[in-house]
């Protein structure tokens, strides 16, 4: 292998010349970006089968292909062909083993119609220890080696078996796909490292920090150098401030950006009120990360340009915690990049890590709550067992005990396009605001369709791939964080919001998705700052405005939008509802 990869003049001209035209072949093999053009498009919506037989790899096009096999598909616009094979997989042996055993694997979705169709998918899903991606819509996606396939549809019922076809095809050549090129990645650290801009070139442009950070998906070194970097731009004026909302398993610094206004000469006598947005408590969810990053820059520079911005960071301080999960995250870049939970020891060393999502005591051990350690959705044998869990609730105490409010709480997943409401532990409980949250939901995912016309759907938490279901759903329930804050410390506007796409990439969505992605947050969340003012689960009450100074405006609405004036009277109609809750 390592004869083959030296330069080409050293190459023997017999394998120079046969390495050249597998180059050309295999370019032509990957014009679609994160799919394998060599097998047929219609294997993706037919019934999947188990291998027939071995595949051999005796063939000069197999030698080739297996030479090749971590050259990820150029998605990059900055990637050309050349640059591809200096990507970030290159000198990551780990990764690249990882990357081999995913080329025998792929993504399944099940189409599931009646309830004792899904608890016979949690039962097989348990017993086989498989990976759900997503569940939602009636159907159920699962990532499966080819070679278990006929055992896994030999255990469902006759009905499920041929109701099911290939989601992602290809996940080794999807998955290498989204790491960007070491190239980008040092112009990255030389633009974002402290210290690097030489002092001809002075400060960062700001577009340059968009330019860059946002075209490619980011390692945790990066991203903490970006937001030092922002935190450093902005700090003079009071803006933004970097903090660590505490420490991984592993040591790492869980890194959050706080984005405020205080107007000078204005001391309110109420204490300031808290909007906290979370991503990546999934490692493999990247598309959570970038999009809670990508939102905080939009706030910081549209508070000088956008009036509705600057009344939002005037009355709260917005919290951007895009990866809650550091440790996970670190290690999608450097060994497997689908791994989900944490890295925290279990009690079976060989099944590491907990699901962050169910690690939170408010009804931790509800219903069908998931006791295996190499379960995905294992979240502890107690709460709080999960480290990252424990130093968010800690500084969210520490916050409410300093006199802060949590009035509102987005927690970023990916992927089906779905806005989801508390309570997931159980759908035979609902929050005391049940009809505002939906609303408001609703009215986040219209927001989030008129940036970029994407669909997002409004669910509960607690539902499974079958509305109404009460039998065992896919996943296990309770302990989650948009429950354990709504309860806990009366963030009354909690929602979970899982991001593009609804299938065809899953965890693995290219990267020019990310600036589209963070634009609908952006856009959800100035509304969800609107409505936070606009006299419904929260308002300023000062007994007198400020000498000279005249009352707060309104915030400014389309009354000509039929919804919009329809939410305003239903919030007139709950304002005293909403502050008994």
């Amino acid at each position: 292998m390592r004869l083959l990869l030296r330069p080409a003049s050293l190459f023997h001209p017999v394998t120079f010349l046969l390495l050249c035209l597998a180059c050309i072949n295999l370019a032509s093999a990957l014009r679609i970006p994160g799919l394998p053009p060599i097998r047929s498009q219609s294997v993706r919506n037919r019934p999947i089968q188990g291998p027939s037989q071995p595949q051999t790899t005796s063939s000069p096009r197999s030698f080739f292909r297996r030479l090749f096999d971590h050259l990820p598909s150029t998605s990059s616009f900055r990637a050309s062909e050349g640059d591809s094979l200096t990507r970030w997989v290159g000198d990551r042996p780990k990764l690249i083993e990882t990357l081999r055993d995913y080329d025998d694997q792929v993504v399944i979705r099940f189409n599931i119609s009646q309830p004792q169709h899904e608890a016979a998918l949690r039962t097989v899903v348990d017993r086989m220890l498989l990976d759900v991606w997503a569940f939602a819509d009636n159907h159920v996606d699962v990532r499966i080696p080819s070679r278990r396939v006929r055992f896994l549809t030999r255990a469902l019922p006759s009905s499920l078996r041929e109701n099911h076809s290939i989601l992602v095809p290809d996940l080794a050549r999807a998955a290498a796909a989204t790491y960007p090129s070491r190239s980008s990645l040092a112009y990255a650290h030389q633009l974002y490292d402290r210290g690097t801009a030489s002092a001809s070139n002075g400060q960062p442009k700001k577009n340059d920090v968009v330019d860059v950070y946002f075209q490619d998906y980011q390692p945790y070194s990066v991203m903490v150098a970006w937001m030092r970097l922002i935190g450093s731009m902005f700090q003079g004026r009071g803006l933004v401030e970097m903090i660590s909302i505490g420490k991984s398993y592993e040591g790492r610094d869980i890194p959050a950006l706080r984005v405020g206004l205080r107007p000078e000469g204005r001391v309110s006598e109420h204490p300031r009120e808290v909007v906290l947005v979370t991503g990546g408590s999934h490692a493999r969810e990247w598309i959570a990360t970038s999009s809670v990053n990508y939102a905080a820059w939009s706030f910081i520079q549209s508070a000088d340009t956008d009036p509705m911005v600057k009344h939002i960071l005037e009355h709260f301080d917005l919290v951007f915690v895009p990866s809650l999960n550091p440790d996970g995250y670190e290690y999608t870049w450097e060994v497997d990049r689908l791994w989900r939970k944490s890295r925290q020891r279990t009690k079976m060393a060989y099944c590491p890590g907990y699901d962050l999502d169910h690690s939170f005591p408010y009804q931790w051990d509800a219903i069908e709550h998931q006791s295996e350690p190499c379960s995905e959705s294992y979240g502890g044998d107690e709460p709080f067992q999960a480290v990252e869990a424990a130093q968010l609730a800690d500084w969210a105490r520490n916050e409410t005990e300093h006199g802060a409010k949590f009035v509102g709480y987005l927690d970023l997943h990916s992927y089906s396009q779905q806005i989801l409401v508390p309570y997931s532990f159980s759908c035979a409980v609902e929050p005391p605001n049940m009809e505002n949250l939906q609303e408001v939901a609703m009215n986040l995912g219209k927001h989030m369709r008129l940036s970029n016309g994407e669909l997002y759907t409004v669910a509960s938490a607690c539902q499974g791939a079958v509305l109404g279901s009460a039998g065992p759903l896919v996943e296990a329930r309770g302990g989650s964080a948009i429950d354990y804050f709504y309860h806990e410390f009366g963030a009354h506007y909690s929602y979970q919001i899982k991001l593009r796409d609804t299938g065809s990439y899953g965890f693995l969505l290219p990267n020019d998705n990310i600036i589209p992605a963070g634009k609908e947050i952006y856009e959800a969340m100035k509304y969800l700052g609107d409505f936070l003012l606009g006299n419904n689960g929260h308002e300023w009450k000062e007994k007198s405005p400020p000498a000279g100074e005249e009352e707060a405006q309104e915030p400014i609405v389309n009354d000509t939008d039929e919804p919009m004036k329809e939410l305003r009277r239903r919030q007139r109609r709950n304002l005293h509802s909403d502050e008994t809750i």
